[in-house]
């Protein structure tokens, strides 16, 4: 009997692990495709009917609008880096944890180099994409940095 149950625990310990990696390896790919320059890239990571909320905004539903927001992004920041920092699990959700690095040289830019860190909180569908997600970021400390560049420390 233990070792039946040890057996067990083995097992779903080796699947846990497993799943574990193919969730980093999922992050690494999102936040690649975040440096693309190619928001489509971006939202091929969400279900059809995937949302993107980002610091309790309105959500953008659909792919077509989470191309959309991310665009916004890559067109503000042409030479942006999203950095994948560290990936945890929290509450049934994906935390994704990143760091922006970009000039703003986009249309209206300030030219002000900024660099930011932030997360998103995942709930992935039963297709294994994003179905949900809760994007968070200092908003004060990017609006800072747009005016005034990053602080130095």
């Amino acid at each position: 009997m233990v070792a039946v149950a040890l057996v067990g625990v083995v097992a779903g310990s080796i699947a846990a692990g497993e799943e574990l990696l193919e969730m980093n390896d999922f992050a690494e790919r999102y936040a690649a495709a975040w440096c693309s320059q190619d928001p489509a890239a971006v939202a091929a990571f969400y279900s059809e009917d995937g949302s993107l909320t980002v610091n309790r905004g309105e959500a953008a539903t659909g792919r077509e609008a989470i191309t959309e927001v991310v665009r916004g992004y890559m067109t503000g920041f042409p030479d942006h880096v999203l950095l994948f920092d560290k990936l945890e699990q929290r509450d049934g959700r994906s935390l994704f944890h990143w760091t922006f690095e970009g000039t703003n040289t986009g249309p209206g830019g300030t030219g002000a180099w900024v660099r930011f860190s932030g997360y998103e909180a995942w709930l992935i569908g039963d297709d294994g994409l994003i179905q949900d997600s809760q994007g968070n970021y200092d908003e004060a400390d990017y609006q800072r940095q747009l005016q005034a560049g990053p602080a130095t420390d």
